[in-house]
């Protein structure tokens, strides 16, 4: 049965990223911590299915402020084809020199950290996105397919890949292909996986980074369901409030 196929894999990518990641996970979170204690943020960055994350951690119920969601419209999209189509948004992800028209819109500090996530990480916005961090003296988190990386060579002008400039790499063990299963008589496999897995990945991040926060005594505004009832009704527009006075105090 194709999709007991697909949910066995799938499940072993988590048990990887457990086994095998725990530790950079563990390295990421205290990082990202240690911005979030100074007062400052933890910047998340994709582009094209590499948003998902950046848009799934923050603001989400069971999410906390400190997280600032970097999502440029151009890399997202909304159609398949025509405007706002994949395909456009493909092409304009490859483009080197084309991001830092996006991020100069915004003020970073050194006390900052960031997010990248890309699948391949071969693609110019991700790389130019760590470069400009790191140029900024920011320390940087790649989230990343290693299986890509062993064996794809890099494409941009840097000669680099986003593992070879992030301070932390986190493997997604996804596969070079990202899809699982072998359909008969398809040549294609069937069955993406990295979103699955980078998304547990960031639920990871924030969980550890929350425990390390509160052991620091750092308080966590943080989003909730409406079918929560220990808290207040106007809990999530506290949160909103909260996050609105931190991003002006340091005038993102």
């Amino acid at each position: 049965m194709s999709a007991k196929t697909y949910q066995e894999r799938a499940l072993k990518i988590l048990k990887n990223i457990i086994e095998k990641e725990s530790e950079n996970i563990r390295k990421a979170s205290e990082i990202m911590a240690e911005s979030i204690a100074s007062g400052h943020l933890v910047h998340l960055f994709g582009s094209g299915h590499s948003a998902l994350p950046v848009m799934d951690i923050f603001p989400r119920y069971g999410s906390y402020v400190g997280l600032h969601p970097l999502v440029d419209p151009r890399l997202i999209w909304f159609n398949v084809i025509g405007p706002g189509g994949a395909r456009e948004l493909l092409w304009i992800e490859r483009q080197e020199g084309y991001i830092k028209n996006f991020l100069q819109s915004f003020n970073f500090y050194k006390e900052d950290s960031m997010v990248v996530y890309s699948h391949g990480g071969l693609n110019a916005a991700p790389i130019e996105a760590a470069l400009y961090a790191k140029d900024k003296g920011m320390k940087v988190i790649g989230i990343t397919s290693m299986d890509n990386y062993k064996h794809v060579k890099p494409l941009h002008s840097s000669g680099k890949s986003l593992a070879d400039i992030a301070d932390i790499v986190i493997d997604n063990c996804a596969p070079l292909e990202d899809a699982l299963v072998e359909i008969e008589g398809q040549e294609a496999k069937i069955g993406a996986s990295s979103t699955l897995s980078v998304i547990f990945i960031s639920m990871s991040l924030l969980c550890e980074t929350a425990k390390i926060l509160k052991e620091k005594g750092i308080d966590l505004p943080t989003f909730v369901s409406p079918n929560v009832t220990n808290l207040p009704k106007d809990n999530n527009d506290i949160v909103y409030a909260k996050y609105t006075e931190y991003v002006k105090n340091l005038k993102v």
